[in-house]
């Protein structure tokens, strides 16, 4: 059993909250049966560490386990996974553009998976993917989409020569060509300031939620509901 702080795979262990570490060793951590079972099913489980004598995995004291976890109701079983994206293409693809909140983030994962956007692209500024409160959020669902942090401006322009129509998310109005789409990229922009001015020169339409009694909504929801509305036009 490792009780003591010093020795190194605790140590490194630790280093994996913060995304510095993540994004060198190409690793991250899962808490909980769920998460690991999935990690195991998309076979990117990399190690098994728990607290829990009746678990297999590599045995840690609770004490430890306690610092490494992110809650405060601690999990016994901890999972370390490598950063291995499923490569799936669809045709129906979320963007994001800066969005900052890593629940939102997660959240928008959720319904993403939910309504058929088997791929989402991240812009550079957008939050971290592995970040626990989005691994939280998502519930699993980074597990089974293809998820990419690339340059957003470039990669819309690429879609959109393959194709793919880009309807920009937008407060305030709609301009949406009724013409059939089979390929469509939904991006959604910055909780604050919404789609960035270099995303919007290069959108095709845009698309807004009517509604009533406020002028706008949190970017997971309105996102999932434009995601839903979408995908009943193909089912």
């Amino acid at each position: 059993m490792i009780e003591s702080k010093d020795n190194l795979r605790f140590k490194n262990w630790m280093k994996l909250k913060q995304k510095k570490y993540r994004d060198e060793q190409g690793l991250y951590l899962v808490f909980g049966d769920k998460f690991i079972q999935m990690a195991k099913e998309t076979n990117v489980l990399d190690e098994v560490v728990t607290s829990n004598p009746n678990k297999e995995g590599i045995l840690i004291s609770e004490k430890l386990m306690k610092e490494l976890n992110f809650t405060e109701t601690p999990f016994d079983v901890m999972g370390i996974c490598k950063k291995i994206q499923p490569e799936i293409t669809s045709n129906y693809i979320l963007a994001l553009d800066d969005i900052q909140n890593p629940d939102n983030l997660g959240a928008l994962l959720r319904s993403a998976l939910a309504f058929g956007f088997h791929e989402v692209i991240l812009s550079h500024k957008t939050a971290d993917l592995y970040n626990d409160k989005t691994l939280r959020a998502a519930q699993g669902a980074h597990f089974k989409l293809n998820v990419i942090r690339t340059s957003l401006y470039e990669k819309l322009i690429d879609l959109k020569n393959k194709g793919y129509r880009l309807l920009g998310a937008d407060a305030h109005e709609s301009k949406v060509n009724n013409k059939s789409v089979e390929k469509i990229v939904l991006i959604l922009g910055n909780e604050g300031q919404g789609l960035s001015h270099l995303t919007k020169t290069i959108v095709d339409d845009f698309v807004h939620i009517p509604m009533q009694g406020t002028e706008s909504l949190n970017v997971s929801i309105a996102g999932s509901i434009l995601m839903y509305e979408w995908s009943k036009k193909w089912h």
